[in-house]
């Protein structure tokens, strides 16, 4: 980790995995269909694979040489910085939701 991105601390990602799970357990009964324990899972899983793709798009830009993905946010090295802990969370996010709370009211 230190080589793709070293200023990611081990404070960081605790930091965040505790705001993430305690915003989920707070949250999640006026947005989502979750109860207290799927919402208490899914704030954990949202924020160590949240953590997980932004270091997986972080090797990817190192690998090609691109420091900033953009322009738009000045100081904050483009949108792709902004959105890539959601290339894991977003799918997760969906298949969780399908799977405990809509699984054959879909077709």
């Amino acid at each position: 980790m230190p080589k793709v991105s070293p200023n990611k601390t081990v404070e960081g990602l605790l930091g965040g995995v505790l705001t993430t799970t305690g915003l989920a357990i707070s949250l999640a009964p006026w947005l989502t269909p979750f109860d207290l324990i799927h919402s208490a899972c899914l704030g954990l899983l949202l924020s160590l694979t949240g953590f997980i793709g932004d270091v997986n798009i972080s090797a990817v830009k190192r690998d090609l040489g691109i420091k900033d993905s953009g322009t738009i946010l000045p100081g904050h090295g483009g949108i792709l910085d902004r959105i890539d802990s959601l290339t894991y969370t977003a799918p997760l996010f969906f298949h969780f939701t399908v799977y405990f709370y809509y699984q054959g009211q879909l077709l």
